[in-house]
């Protein structure tokens, strides 16, 4: 029942990497996909999404270090993080809904969510 499934999370040192991917089912390709994240006593945020069309958005915070992609072949999409901060710290999660992705993430917008992924950035 499980429709999206986050992996790649883990502890890593300020100015580190991590990737983390998210397994997309096949019939969610017209659908716009992204990443949040939440912080222990903070709302979740959105940190990046991809349209249908190819169409990135991406929250001011991470603009020039995280890149998201998708690759279809592999039903898969992937959160590149560099530059890591202790700020970027919180539970990642990967998210759908069928329709056009909009100029700015906003959670209730987004009908399918996966349990998320841990990064710890020290």
């Amino acid at each position: 029942h499980v429709q999206l499934v986050e992996s790649g999370g883990g502890s890593v040192q300020a100015g580190g990497s991590l990737k983390l991917s998210c397994s997309v089912p096949e019939r969610y390709e017209s659908y716009c996909i992204a990443w949040f994240r939440q912080a222990p006593g903070k709302e979740r945020e959105g940190v990046a999404s991809r349209d249908q069309d190819g169409t990135r958005v991406y929250a001011n915070s991470v603009k020039g270090r995280f890149t998201i992609f998708k690759e279809n072949a592999k039903n898969s999409l992937y959160l590149q993080m560099n530059s890591l901060k202790p700020e970027d710290t919180g539970m990642y999660y990967c998210a759908a809904t069928p329709r056009v992705c909009k100029d700015e993430l906003s959670a209730p917008d987004f009908s399918y969510w996966g349990q998320g992924t841990q990064v710890t950035v020290s």
